[in-house]
């Protein structure tokens, strides 16, 4: 079966162009402040504009605001709300009132970390499995931390979900393999430095996902 992969906290033209021509399924727009990849509207609008209809336009937010979803889907023209530390109850708030599927990061560090995601059945339409970040860190995720994806190993997912959590070229071949994962996110792995993509990480880690 295809892999379908997201190149996450884009932020520039020549970087979302190399992971739209690199065959990317969905592209990310990161709306969080305190990130290295975190979007003005106006960069968001320019992005978006270049974003072929094929390609699915997903924003990540951590535990936004109406305020700040009205701002982002309007400039970003979003697709898909990726939703990181929300409660489902929340989650299930922002499905109803922007009428976008949502996706539900579940932070996992060891197994017992994956029963969070059945608290998102009927809610979230996709449920991205992250690794759970150290104590005290100012990010949810981006970190470049993975976790034991032999975890995920004959789990009984309670919806579609993808692979997220120190993925790169190197390994992303790998954890499809382990996991079975039919769609993988990156962010940091395709980067130079904190925030910065690099456009040939991104064709490597595409011809890696999908090879």
């Amino acid at each position: 079966m295809p892999i379908n992969a997201k190149i996450c906290g884009l932020s520039t033209p020549e970087t979302l162009d190399a992971a739209i021509r690199g065959g990317a399924s969905h592209v990310g727009f990161v709306f969080f402040a305190p990130s290295p990849r975190t979007l003005s509207r106006n960069r968001a609008q320019q992005l978006a504009a270049r974003v072929p209809r094929h390609v699915t336009r997903v924003g990540v937010f951590v535990d936004p605001d109406d305020a700040l979803l009205d701002s982002a889907i309007s400039a970003g023209d979003l697709q898909v709300l990726q939703l990181h530390t929300t409660t489902p109850a929340r989650a299930a708030a922002i499905r109803a009132r922007t009428t976008l599927p949502v996706w539900a990061a579940v932070a996992v560090k060891q197994s017992a970390d994956l029963a969070a995601a059945a608290g998102y059945s009927g809610i979230a339409d996709r449920i991205v499995y992250d690794a759970k970040t150290p104590p005290g860190a100012t990010l949810p995720g981006g970190m470049g931390v993975r976790f034991d994806w032999t975890l995920l190993q004959g789990f009984r997912h309670p919806m579609p979900w993808a692979l997220s959590g120190g993925l790169d070229p190197f390994n992303v071949a790998e954890a499809i393999r382990i996991t079975g994962a039919e769609l993988v996110d990156v962010s940091s792995g395709v980067e130079s430095s904190a925030g910065i993509k690099d456009s040939g990480k991104i064709t490597a880690f595409l011809e890696a996902a999908t090879g």
